[in-house]
């Protein structure tokens, strides 16, 4: 049976839990209760990449001024299996896949719990001459959030994710468990491990809830600052399959891990302005003005920057079955779980649910892309469709989403949208990515090519 939180030793349990400050960290390495510090980059998935690197090594270098670590440019120029693509600007074969310097936020070190011993500090990745390396996910949200800090708002979020708990490749259910509080045993006891892992590690959930499908779990968390957010939920998904392989199990986060099953990263949001909600909206009114220019900005800018929040080929598979709460229409409603953007809650919590990113998105690039749009709906003061009421999935008069990432590829690379919103450089870069992985799946002879195909063609 695998050592459960709560079984640490008593010297580890009088750590401080959750984000401590460098100060916290000098004293915990003085006492021996921290070995190990993590720096890590989050790369284009939205995984934690770095090294282990002894403490006080760590903090000397810290200390003087130097960055926390260095790591080959390919971290943030490769695909889902860690192949070093090349012909990416960034870097490839033409310079040999040089360093990249990679700088502690300090402002971000955590104790894991489930890691005994060990811290994890969140990372910018910058070039030697300590210039950002902008097509890094964490550093194209910081840009986002600058440009709506110049409209005099902050975004809020609140994520809301999705996974199927699997023991090999079957779920560790057998049916819909939608809200029941009647969990089979191994899925109790890792709800236990995770939901202390979480609130030890300093992003606690605020629910976690079994899903409509076999084996599938929603976690959400509490609302706030959109980078803290993003940093809090690499940890979330780097505990999350941690804990599910020390128990045999298996936390996969495909948007389509199964025919007819689609797992999300539903993104909930709202703008601030002076520390006040700006889509505060009491019963009978109507939405705030700068609501709807937020939505008509998601209706009109989301469908040319897809590849943010839809990467995979099996991201598109997600909105193949029809009714199956994720959206098939570019449409907006209230309350309503079959549109793209969602207007959910009341009073001061009045705020939009985006519900067209899949479990497999990094949570960066999911708001680089809302933030992306919204700006553009303010600026130009763009006022969306009137909206859908009913069955969104026979709404026709809403243009759909794509059907696969080579239609949502041309969208991103031929229309002016994603280049004025994150830079050709960006564009560029991203798009690479997406051919990359295209071509990968153009190549392979799967199952149901098989199926279909082997005594019948």
């Amino acid at each position: 049976m695998p050592r459960t939180v709560t079984d640490q030793p008593a010297a580890e349990r009088e750590l401080p839990a959750g984000l401590i400050s460098l100060d916290e960290l000098r004293n915990a390495v003085k006492r021996e209760q921290i070995a190990i510090v993590m720096p890590a980059v989050p790369d284009m998935m939205g995984r934690l990449q770095g090294k282990r690197i002894a403490a006080r090594h760590f903090l000397d270098r810290v200390d003087s001024g130097s960055a926390a670590s260095e790591a080959c440019a390919y971290i943030l120029a490769t695909d889902v299996d860690m192949a070093p693509l090349d012909r990416f600007e960034l870097t490839g074969w033409k310079d040999g896949f040089q360093d990249i310097g990679v700088v502690a936020d300090l402002d971000t070190i955590r104790v894991l719990p489930y890691l005994p011993g060990t811290a994890l500090v969140h990372c910018d990745a910058v070039y030697r001459d300590n210039v950002a390396v902008e097509v890094a996910p964490r550093r194209m949200l910081q840009r986002q959030l600058a440009r709506l800090g110049e409209l005099g708002l902050e975004i809020r979020v609140g994520l809301e994710s999705e996974f199927v708990l699997c023991r090999g490749e079957e779920p560790v259910s057998s049916h819909n468990l939608d809200y029941s509080l009647n969990h089979p045993p191994a899925m109790a006891d890792f709800f236990r491990d995770l939901e202390e892992a979480l609130d030890r590690s300093g992003t606690p959930a605020e629910a976690v809830k079994t899903e409509g499908a076999a084996g599938q779990i929603e976690v959400t968390f509490p609302y706030g600052p959109a980078l803290p957010a993003c940093d809090s939920y690499t940890v979330y998904k780097h505990a999350t399959k941690h804990l599910a392989e020390r128990r045999s199990m298996v936390a996969t986060f495909m948007a389509a891990p199964f025919t007819g099953v689609g797992s999300g990263l539903h993104l909930h949001l709202s703008l601030w302005r002076d520390g006040e909600p700006v889509f505060a909206t009491r019963a009978g009114e109507a939405p705030p003005e700068t609501m709807l220019h937020a939505i008509g900005g998601l209706i009109a800018g989301l469908p040319h920057l897809a590849p943010l929040y839809a990467p995979h080929v099996n991201s598109y598979r997600r909105y193949a079955t029809s009714h199956a709460f994720a959206p098939q229409r570019m449409n907006w409603g209230h309350d309503n779980r079959g549109c793209a953007v969602r207007v959910t809650g009341h009073g001061e919590g009045t705020h939009l649910e985006v519900r067209l990113p899949g479990a497999d998105a990094n949570p960066y690039l999911v708001v680089t892309a809302a933030c992306a749009a919204i700006v553009h709906g303010l600026t130009h003061q763009l006022t969306p469709t009137e909206p859908t009421v009913g069955d969104p999935y026979a709404d026709r008069e809403a243009p759909p989403v794509h059907r696969d990432l080579t239609e949502a590829l041309a969208h991103f690379e031929r229309n002016d949208f994603a280049e004025n919103a994150l830079g050709a450089d960006l564009v560029r870069h991203y798009a690479h990515a997406a051919h990359a992985e295209v071509d990968f799946h153009r190549r392979e002879v799967t199952d149901v090519d098989r199926r279909r195909g082997f005594d019948r063609a």
